[in-house]
């Protein structure tokens, strides 16, 4: 197989794992990376010092291209977003909005620029804002979450913008990758599968949930305020946050607070009571902890299985 993303990236396989925020540290992102794929580090909320740390941590690891997600509602993305620019990251992604404020800064520092968008309106506004490719990422996928499937998406967008399509959501093994690919991706990436690789620093009572839960074990919540919808494993605070939601009296300020630090409960302390456990809908297809690189070997040996001879066509 032959895709694009990999001659303009410098990796050997079209494989990127998640920015899950509290999870994709630097040393997920270099066993990622070494295994052949594009690790990410996660920017999340936190500050400069923090994305620095672990920024070179994963440079202690591997000497493979890795990148870094940057949330562009983050209180600290300008002090970030200037990080990633001095440390020359070869790619950023990014979410929650576009980056057109700073893909002039990137693009000087030599960073290919690729943003996470859930629509042909957001790709289109992406690539007119100078994104180097975009990841489409349907409804199926953990954490925010647009409207869409990944199987009526990602064509969608592949018909309506002249840049690489990376797909994403609701993708787990080398069916999914080759499904990517006849739909005009020229690479994946994976969150969910991710969550169980031996070098994923989430808490053991996150994996034990993740290798337990089925094909209706998620839900999304966020949906009644026009929030930032998200998909999260059931669980007891998944319950109480509906039955909030849509209670008469809530109002989104109510939600808001109900959900600060959450998500940090679940991936750091494995609260199962009061944690949000962000997971895709493909969980169901997550069945052991191995390796890194053992899940990428894997997956590129299943797709290569189904589309023996066939060619990812470059743009």
């Amino acid at each position: 197989m032959k895709s694009i993303l990999c001659e303009r990236l410098g990796i050997k396989y079209p494989i990127f794992q998640g920015g899950m925020a509290w999870i994709a540290d630097g040393k997920l992102a270099a066993a990622v990376s070494n295994a052949g794929g594009l690790g990410i580090i996660s920017a999340m909320n936190a500050g400069p010092d923090y994305l620095r740390r672990e920024i070179a941590a994963a440079r202690s690891l591997t000497d493979k291209p890795f990148g870094v997600n940057i949330m562009l509602m983050s209180p600290h993305v300008d002090e970030v977003a200037e990080v990633v620019a001095e440390e020359k990251i070869p790619v950023v992604t990014t979410g929650a909005g576009l980056p057109g404020k700073y893909t002039a800064r990137w693009k000087d520092a030599g960073i290919t620029v690729i943003p996470v968008v859930a629509s042909v309106a957001y790709a289109k506004m992406a690539v007119r804002a100078g994104a180097d490719a975009v990841i489409a990422e349907g409804v199926e996928s953990g954490g925010h979450v647009g409207e869409t499937s990944t199987l009526a998406l990602v064509p969608q967008i592949c018909d309506r913008v002249d840049v690489p399509v990376i797909a994403a959501g609701g993708i787990a093994d080398g069916r999914g990758m080759a499904a990517s690919f006849m739909l005009g991706a020229v690479g994946i990436q994976m969150g969910t599968r991710f969550l169980c690789a031996e070098e994923c620093p989430v808490h053991s009572n996150y994996k034990d949930m993740v290798l337990k839960a089925t094909d209706v074990s998620t839900v999304v919540t966020g949906r009644r305020f026009n929030a930032s919808a998200c998909r999260c494993l059931k669980s007891s605070f998944s319950r109480e946050y509906l039955k909030l939601e849509y209670a008469a009296d809530t109002t989104a300020e109510m939600m808001e607070q109900y959900g600060v630090g959450a998500f940090r409960k679940a991936a750091e302390e494995g609260n199962v009571a009061e944690g949000c456990f962000f997971c895709g809908q493909i969980a169901g297809m997550v069945s052991k902890i191995q390796p890194a690189a053992e899940i990428i070997a894997e997956v590129m040996a299943d797709a290569e299985k189904l589309m023996k001879g066939s060619v990812i066509w470059e743009k």
